[in-house]
């Protein structure tokens, strides 16, 4: 009805700004014939989904690579909140594809290599049902000190045999499906194995309640404009440190219609495109063309494996001083590194090297936004949990943190700002 046209298949590389530094469209790369393309807009919507594939272990689809987030990066937006990420507690072993918490409120539940019920050590009264950043740690303490199963003693067990078949068929067909592909086990006869899988971000990039993303300006904040974003690269922080199963629906539906309603009056009051800023555009085209350089370097596989593997190690689960800060120094190194990468096939036409590289770059600034801001945040706080710093220190820590690519630089803002205040709700202590 509204004669919308969709570019099936392109690849944004870049938002592209006008002399005043107004957002107003993007290059794009059509992936089956490797052309750019340049798109202009009176409004920009960004709305390209999480960044979990920054973890070598994830939930999260193979396009969601923080591409929106990077670009908003780049773009001189900082990224809110990234800290808070969040894992799911029971992935498929070494696979990452998720078993729904159902299957605990079902009456599944965890056991280690002793046959022992532990999370009746770690949440006695909750046990199985804890949120899920409390059994992801208990299920990497499991691990850590050496009551993992397996041949590696790398992960735990999901046991929902004793449901019965009939029930396992009624309530969870689709686990017993996911079981049996992945993981090679029939639940209905033994345990699944299971471990942490990075889930969510409930960090992104900052917006307002009408979706428009603001960025600091003196005391205070100011909204870009005609720059807005909803869904997982989005945090106007309705999850806080810490999402429950089912918000992320509220993330897209809710801020995508009132985004879609506050874009409709911008464009009314403001008609007429911007003119580009030609450097803007070469900028965006020099991140193209670069990856068209000859000679011998470093390959895409190579470093994102040692990216994705340097972040679960180092900014995963559990975090302290001495992880992170090794974990960082690794950051850089494949930071340096980055302009050796070199493809191998410069072809143009479906060239997914070429896709995948892009991808690369964006899930580093990415990964060096959640490591920057876990490091300097000396608290646990929902989802972020530190063994050196064990408590939530609201004296000290109930901010958010900002974190600008240039010069890795962190900066703070309030959590509410006036007249609303967090007096209306005050924080607690969560025990189990």
């Amino acid at each position: 009805r509204a004669k919308t046209h969709f570019f099936d298949e392109f690849f944004a590389i870049d938002l592209v700004k006008d002399k005043e530094g107004v957002v107003c469209g993007a290059l794009v790369l059509e992936i089956e014939t490797g052309e750019p393309l340049l798109i202009e807009s009176k409004t920009t919507l960004l709305a390209t989904g999480g960044c979990g594939q920054v973890f070598r272990t994830t939930s999260n689809a193979h396009i969601n690579t923080g591409d929106g987030m990077a670009m908003a990066l780049r773009a001189g937006i900082p990224l809110m909140d990234m800290e808070f990420f969040q894992f799911h507690p029971t992935g498929i072993a070494g696979k990452g594809m998720l078993i729904t918490e159902g299957v605990r409120g079902e009456g599944g539940y965890l056991v280690n290599s002793k046959g022992e019920r532990f999370m009746e050590r770690y949440a006695p009264k909750a046990k199985d049902l804890a949120s899920r950043d409390v059994v992801s740690r208990s299920i990497v303490t499991e691990v850590r000190e050496g009551r993992g199963c397996g041949p590696k003693a790398d992960h735990v067990m999901l046991k929902v045999d004793h449901l019965g078949e009939s029930l396992i068929a009624k309530r969870l067909p689709g686990i017993r499906e996911s079981s049996r592909i992945f993981a090679g086990v029939d639940p209905v006869e033994e345990p699944i194995p299971v471990f942490p899988t990075a889930h969510y971000v409930m960090g992104g990039i900052p917006t307002d309640r009408y979706g428009r993303v603001v960025v600091p300006a003196g005391t205070g904040e100011e909204a870009q404009p005609g720059l807005y974003a909803a869904g997982e690269c989005a945090c106007a922080s309705v999850h806080g440190a810490n999402r429950l199963g089912g918000n992320s629906l509220l993330d897209i539906l809710v801020f995508g219609r009132v985004a879609g309603k506050d874009i409709i009056d911008y464009v009314r009051d403001n008609p007429f495109h911007r003119s580009l800023d030609q450097a803007s555009l070469d900028q965006a085209m020099g991140r193209l063309t670069s990856l068209d350089r000859q000679g011998e370097g470093v390959s895409v596989h190579a470093m994102r494996e040692e990216l994705t593997r340097t972040m679960e190690d180092h900014a995963g689960v559990f975090r302290t001083d001495e992880i992170m800060t090794e974990g960082l120094k690794k950051l850089d190194a494949v930071r340096a590194r980055m302009p050796d990468l070199r493809l191998k096939d410069r072809s143009k036409v479906f060239n997914t090297a070429r896709v995948e590289a892009l991808e690369l770059q964006n899930l580093l600034d990415v990964g060096m936004a959640i490591a920057v801001s876990a490091l300097h945040r000396k608290e646990s706080r929902g989802a972020h949990s530190r063994p050196d710093y064990p408590k939530r220190d609201d004296a000290n820590w109930m901010k958010h943190s900002l974190y600008f690519l240039d010069g890795d630089r962190l900066d703070y803002k309030p959590v509410r700002t006036k007249p609303l205040t967090v007096e209306t709700f005050p924080p607690k202590e969560r025990v189990y």
